[in-house]
């Protein structure tokens, strides 16, 4: 009897110690999966006019903050009514109706039309949209600025390029005619070419560039 109690005890013994060996602790290296941590944000409601550039300038984080944290994916707009996790703020904000002033640093549309390709899209890599129109509808600048390159490239055709001063350049390609000279200075709106056809296709290639790298314009439009 006493023989059969060390025994059960030993056996308990064992088990226990294989109990400890395999524990999980949480946030530990190697110890199962890892503790959920709760990182500090707000959530943020978009309303009417507002784009992920003006809502990460309002809260000062960067437009690639908030498209890592929320996944949003490449062919993807924010959409009234949606909410938008902001990393490393301590509260929600209201953003004021833009002023004239503050309009004029938005982004606009270059052309309006169905988005036949969008960034990133295949079969190649596209830097930009491309906006389909008819041929010949005016090309618009998307924000003021200076025309610092035209002229046809390949790939692109005839191309205007407008530097807007803060980092930022708008690409208009496979235009049909170009309405702007190198060095002028363009308004927001303003018609700077006319859409031209690639194939059986009329359409505006664009681009929006931060720092030279292309950024995807869904990002940056209303």
């Amino acid at each position: 009897m006493a023989l059969m109690r060390l025994r059960i005890l030993f056996f308990g013994l064992i088990m226990f110690i294989a109990g400890c060996a395999t524990s999980e602790y949480p946030g530990l290296p190697g110890a199962g999966p890892a503790v959920s941590v709760k990182k500090q944000g707000a959530y943020h409601k978009v309303v009417k006019g507002q784009t992920l550039w003006r809502i990460a300038r309002a809260y000062g984080v960067t437009v690639e903050d908030i498209i890592h944290d929320n996944n949003i994916p490449n062919a993807a707009a924010i959409e009234v009514g949606q909410l938008i996790f902001i990393p490393g703020v301590k509260g929600a904000k209201d953003i004021p109706e833009r002023t004239p002033d503050e309009n004029k640093e938005e982004f606009a549309w270059p052309l309006k039309g169905r988005i036949i390709r969008y960034f990133g899209g295949a079969p190649a890599i596209s830097r930009g949209l491309d906006i389909e129109a008819n041929e010949g509808d005016p090309v618009k600048a998307s924000r003021e600025g200076k025309v610092v390159m035209l002229g046809t490239l390949t790939g692109y055709g005839q191309t205007i390029m407008v530097d807007h001063g803060d980092g930022f350049i708008s690409v208009y390609a496979q235009n049909r005619k170009l309405l702007v000279q190198w060095g002028d200075h363009v308004y927001k709106s303003e018609a700077i070419a006319e859409t031209g056809r690639r194939g059986r296709k009329s359409f505006c290639h664009f681009e929006i560039r931060k720092g030279g790298d292309a950024v995807n314009p869904l990002y940056y439009l209303p």
